[in-house]
C-alpha cells in the first residue's frame, strides 16, 4: 500500500535545470558561490553565471547544441561547476566521468554516450588522450581546463566574443548521463532529465535545511549523483557557499573545514571511521561543524554516535 510522506507534496517547476538554478541571484550575486579549498580562490554567484554564459557561447561556436553529449573528466573544482552548467546552457548533455577511470573505462563511456567533446585537466591528459584515440575523437575535441599544448583551455573558451545560444531545452530533455559503478558488468549510462534533477532538488529542500549562510564541503565527487545533486546543485539552489576538494586527504580535509568554517559536511562511511578514531582530528578547531551527513552505504549506529559525540554535532544518514 502507498506510504505518504509527512511532508507536503513537492511542487516541480516546468523549467530546465539552468533556469531553476541560475534565475536571479539577487543579493547573493556578489557572495561566494564556490571556494577552491586548496587555494582559497572564490567565484561569486554573479561571476559563475557570467562564466557559464561565456563557455556556453564557446561550445555553440564549436558546433555543440541540442542532443549533443559532452564528457567531463575532472576532479572537484569551482571550474567543474562552471563547465557542467555551461554544457546544459548550450542545450547539450553532460556525461560525468569517474576521475579514477582507466583509459579503457573512459573510452567505453565516451563511445557508449556518443560524446563529441571531452573536458579534462592536464594531470588526466594521458588517460584522456588514450581514450579519445581509442574511440576516434580528435585531439582538438579535448579541452584541457588548466591548459596543455595543442588543446584549447578554459581561458580560451572564456575569451569568446560570441553570444550564448538561445535556450531550446525543455524539462523533459536529457540533462545528465552519469554512469553506474559497473558492479554487474560494464558501467551503464543513467538517463536523467532536467525534470528529474529539479524534482530531486525540490525533494531535498525541506529536509536539507541548507540556507544562504551554510558552507558546504564538496569532497564527494561531483561526477556521482550524491556530489552532483546533494552538494553542487543544492548549494546553488540554496545560494549557499560550496568549498571544493579534488580528493580526500584527512589533514587537508580538516584544515579546509577549520579555515573556511564549513558547517555542513557530506561524507561516506569510511570517512566517518577516520573522524571517530584518528588522533589528528584533535589538532583542528572543528566547532564550526553543524551537521555531518553520511550516504552511499549504511552507517553503523555506534560509529555515527561516536562521530556526533566527538564533534558535538548532528550526524544523519540518507539512502
Amino acid at each position: 500500500m502507498p506510504v505518504r510522506s509527512p511532508f507536503p507534496d513537492v511542487e516541480i517547476p516546468d523549467v530546465s535545470l539552468f533556469d531553476f538554478l541560475f534565475t536571479d541571484f539577487g543579493e547573493r550575486a556578489g557572495a561566494p558561490a564556490l571556494i577552491d579549498g586548496a587555494s582559497g580562490t572564490a567565484i561569486t554567484f554573479g561571476e559563475l553565471h557570467g562564466m557559464v554564459e561565456k563557455i556556453a557561447a564557446a561550445l555553440a561556436e564549436r558546433g555543440i547544441g541540442a542532443g549533443d553529449v559532452v564528457a567531463l573528466f575532472a576532479p572537484n573544482t569551482p571550474h567543474y561547476v562552471a563547465v557542467f552548467h555551461s554544457i546544459l546552457r548550450a542545450n547539450a548533455i553532460v556525461t560525468s566521468v569517474n576521475s579514477l577511470y582507466t583509459p579503457g573505462e573512459l573510452a567505453h563511456q565516451l563511445a557508449d554516450s556518443g560524446a563529441k567533446l571531452l573536458f579534462t585537466i592536464s594531470p588526466f591528459l594521458d588517460r584522456a588522450s588514450a581514450a579519445a584515440a581509442e574511440v576516434g575523437l580528435p585531439a582538438d575535441a579535448i579541452i584541457v581546463l588548466d591548459g596543455a599544448e595543442g588543446h584549447a583551455s578554459l581561458r580560451d573558451l572564456l575569451a569568446t566574443t560570441a553570444e550564448p545560444p538561445v535556450q531550446t531545452v525543455t524539462s523533459a530533455d536529457t540533462a545528465v548521463l552519469p554512469y553506474s559503478s559497473g558492479t554487474t558488468g560494464r558501467a551503464k549510462g543513467v538517463i536523467l532529465t532536467h525534470r528529474n534533477l529539479v524534482a530531486n532538488l525540490q525533494q531535498l529542500s525541506p529536509l536539507g535545511k541548507v540556507t544562504a549562510d551554510t558552507r558546504i564541503l564538496a569532497v564527494l565527487p561531483f561526477f556521482h549523483i550524491y556530489g552532483m545533486t546533494v552538494i553542487m546543485n543544492q548549494g546553488l539552489h540554496k545560494r549557499a557557499t560550496v568549498v571544493t576538494m579534488p580528493r580526500f586527504d584527512l589533514p587537508e580535509f580538516l584544515r579546509i573545514i577549520s579555515e573556511h568554517r564549513v558547517g555542513r559536511v557530506y561524507i561516506a562511511p569510511p570517512v566517518a571511521v577516520a573522524l571517530a578514531k584518528h588522533p589528528i582530528v584533535d589538532q583542528y578547531d572543528l566547532s564550526c561543524i553543524d551537521v555531518i551527513f553520511s550516504g552511499a552505504a549504511p552507517l553503523d549506529a555506534e560509529l555515527g554516535h561516536a562521530v556526533a559525540k566527538r564533534f558535538g554535532c548532528t550526524v544523519l544518514q540518507g539512502y
